[in-house]
């Protein structure tokens, strides 16, 4: 298996349905009161491109990528149409979007992330698929030129140099895309007319660490 350096096609990612799951486990107590418990420490997205099929066209389209991926086997990029910018109202990104981190005068490296939430309990996602080109860094709210700073796309780390003083916060604006793969192995195809096709399940799911 391996990550392919290549996102689904972007006007079927369109019209798919998904977002965010999570794994909770709940007890009801004799009392009625409850205990729960998260399993999962980060959110693990699911998507049906399925939704986003409107003819045969897109059709053979999604059969060319899926067999190319060898199914569930190989994972791609995904565009999540509602959540691929640093920015909280998912616009265009800025420089000072997301904090990254606090310099202490030798760390380098930094891992792109996104917050959600506010003061409360505000949960940290890595972004490890930053699109290329798109990520813009800024030390003390001082942009940094492209030469100041590299991005690794397969991960999200960003390198700085030289490394930022200490006390000094790390901030990036980005786009991003989700690892995902097909989260199964077959196809069932419907040949609704002679221009049209109904792929009514093709479930993606988000695969963590890649």
């Amino acid at each position: 298996m391996a990550f392919h350096d290549v996102r689904f096609p972007l006007d079927i990612a369109l019209g798919a349905q998904g977002g965010p799951q999570r794994l909770t486990d709940v007890v009801t107590l004799a009392s009625g009161r409850e205990e729960r418990n998260a399993r999962w420490a980060h959110a693990r997205r699911r998507y049906n491109a399925g939704y986003g099929i409107k003819s045969r066209a897109d059709m053979l389209v999604v059969l060319d990528f899926f067999e190319e991926r060898r199914g569930r086997f190989h994972s791609f990029r995904w565009r999540d149409a509602l959540d691929f910018s640093s920015a909280a109202d998912g616009g265009a990104p800025s420089m000072g979007d997301q904090v990254l981190g606090t310099g202490d005068g030798t760390t380098t490296a930094f891992q792109l992330r996104k917050r959600y939430g506010a003061g409360f309990d505000p949960y940290w996602r890595t972004i490890t698929k930053p699109v290329s080109g798109s990520v813009s860094v800024a030390v003390n709210g001082v942009a940094l030129g492209m030469e100041g700073f590299a991005v690794d796309t397969a991960t999200g780390i960003v390198t700085l140099d030289p490394a930022p003083p200490a006390g000094a916060q790390v901030t990036a604006g980005f786009t991003f895309d989700v690892p995902v793969r097909f989260d199964t192995d077959r196809l069932d195809i419907e040949l609704a007319d002679f221009d049209g096709a109904i792929a009514p399940n093709i479930p993606l799911v988000e695969v963590i660490g890649e």
